[in-house]
């Protein structure tokens, strides 16, 4: 009977609401399950006694992982603390305040407003994350995605005290990492489609709402961000681990001969080997058989394309997003540093 009324009630005009369709879900990441499992995985090797862990290959390994996780989980946590705090207690209109209306302007202002984060690439994933949904342009954020973690002034101070007596590696790294984060948004400009993002990075978030508590919001959303960081850390850590302890030394003396060689072995070494920002200065130094041009690009392409940055942009933005973003990132930062350090070393 209900069914014949609706039926009779359109037949004579009355005007039916039109039913949505149904939102399909979209799964997020297990992030607990991720951090779990990598975490069992460096535990297992960590804490087990039989003898084939106690090889020096696999101690090797062991050390290498967590040296790369303990280096860089501070900054993770300063950053899952920052993203969470910006999206708790700043107000949203400050972001369109600050940076200029025009994208193509604010993505350089957002590049050089990367040297305030003293942190590595860990760090501002989740912080570009938070700006994209506060409603900053992705451009400008991910401008301050690759610039916060190379030009910071830590970063810098290490790479002086790394090239004693060589100010112009300093002022190589500073030109080289801020002209491939400008390009790079820019790029984003003319080529980036939203699609490749994932969708929940689409919807744009308003910030703290009306009647809730700001601190809990906060601790919601920090414990969001390094739950979802933190598993993609522990695996690329193991990955660059493996790199470490399965590539021999000698091929390192293999490549240095030659100029364009030595740059692009060194930008996929920088890649695989995902050493903190505040620290690669050292590993460049030790490096001494390339010449300084590799060495720059070493430090250029590290803080902004490595195994733990792949994954961490993957599970952040997802892998359509990583997978272009950071091949075309690598390929820039080549060019810059080749460029640049060709000029000023």
């Amino acid at each position: 009977m209900e069914k014949t009324d609706e039926l009779v009630g359109v037949a004579e005009g009355v005007t039916v609401a039109p039913v949505d369709p149904p939102v399909r879900r979209v799964r997020s990441w297990p992030h607990g399950a991720a951090l779990a499992i990598a975490a069992g995985a460096v535990a297992v090797p960590l804490l087990a006694g039989t003898e084939w862990l106690d090889q020096p290959a696999v101690q090797a390994w062991r050390t290498v992982c967590l040296a790369i996780t303990v280096q860089a989980l501070p900054f993770l946590l300063l950053g899952t603390a920052l993203s969470g705090a910006i999206n708790a207690f700043v107000p949203a209109e400050l972001f369109t305040k600050v940076l200029p209306k025009r994208p193509a302007l604010a993505v350089p202002v957002a590049g050089v407003a990367g040297a305030v984060l003293p942190g590595c690439e860990c760090a501002s994933v989740p912080v570009a994350n938070s700006l994209i949904r506060r409603g900053v342009t992705p451009a400008a954020a991910f401008a301050f995605l690759l610039s916060a973690p190379a030009v910071n002034p830590v970063v810098l101070t290490a790479t002086a005290v790394a090239f004693p007596g060589n100010p112009a590696m300093v002022a190589a790294r500073l030109l080289a990492s801020l002209a491939t984060a400008a390009v790079m948004g820019w790029l984003w400009l003319w080529l980036g489609q939203e699609k490749w993002l994932r969708p929940v990075l689409r919807q744009r978030h308003t910030g703290h709402r009306h009647g809730g508590s700001r601190w809990n919001e906060f601790r919601l959303g920090f414990q969001h961000d390094f739950l979802h960081a933190g598993g993609f850390l522990v695996l690329g850590a193991m990955a660059a681990a493996t790199f470490n302890v399965a590539v021999p030394r000698s091929v390192l003396d293999t490549f240095s001969g030659s100029p364009w060689l030595s740059v692009l072995f060194l930008a996929g070494l920088a890649v695989l080997l995902a050493v903190c920002s505040e620290a690669d200065a050292f590993v460049a130094a030790s490096l001494a058989g390339f010449s300084p041009t590799a060495r720059l690009a070493f430090m250029v392409v590290g803080p902004m394309v490595d195994l733990k940055l792949i994954a961490l942009q993957a599970g952040t933005f997802g892998r359509a997003f990583a997978w272009r973003f950071s091949t075309a990132t690598t390929a820039v930062a080549v060019a810059a540093s080749t460029l640049i350090g060709g000029a000023l070393l």
